[in-house]
């Protein structure tokens, strides 16, 4: 890790993501229910989901910014305890200026995470920008990391263990497993 990312990483008190692509592979499955009815679902990486829930033990914010409206979406942000979840947003921006205010922390605090063109703006104002090794090559050109694993195979996962490493907390999650 360079001094640079080290330093960003340090400053995070929120990590913001993009859901298809980053936390899913990006499929989208449309499930027939019958009579005519049809149930959307997605698959989320089980280590993406501890990981998200360890940042949430050491104080640091997680959420989500969508394109797409999902209730398999709304689960899974239960399910790991995420602060922020905003679907149905393809201009992301106003989103993103709402949650500094709420939040309190600067955009030099926030990290995104995200894999489209959609995802550009937040990526340039974000204190650290990421990218899974899916993203397109615009989206990794304007991020500081792109991670070796693609969204929805462990690549949230790469990105926490990036931040509580820079962060001095990476180590008590380690020591905790190996003598329980």
């Amino acid at each position: 890790m360079t001094v640079e990312l080290e330093q960003r990483a340090r400053a995070i008190r929120l990590l913001l993501m993009d859901v298809d692509g980053v936390l899913t592979d990006g499929k989208i499955f449309n499930v027939p229910l019958g009579a005519g009815q049809i149930a959307e679902t997605k698959g989320f990486h089980a280590q993406d989901g501890i990981a998200l829930q360890w940042l949430t033990w050491h104080n640091i914010q997680t959420g989500v910014i969508s394109g797409r409206d999902s209730p398999a979406t709304t689960e899974r942000a239960k399910q790991v305890g995420m602060t922020y979840v905003y679907q149905g947003h393809i201009e992301k921006i106003p989103i993103f200026e709402e949650i500094v205010a709420k939040s309190g922390f600067s955009p030099s605090q926030i990290a995104y995470a995200g894999d489209d063109l959609t995802d550009l703006p937040l990526l340039r104002r974000a204190g650290l920008a990421f990218a899974p090794a899916n993203a397109r090559n615009e989206v990794k050109a304007a991020a500081h990391y792109v991670t070796n694993a693609r969204g929805g195979e462990g690549a949230v996962r790469e990105m926490i263990e990036l931040l509580m490493t820079a962060q001095g907390s990476w180590e008590a999650i380690l020591q905790k497993y190996r003598t329980a």
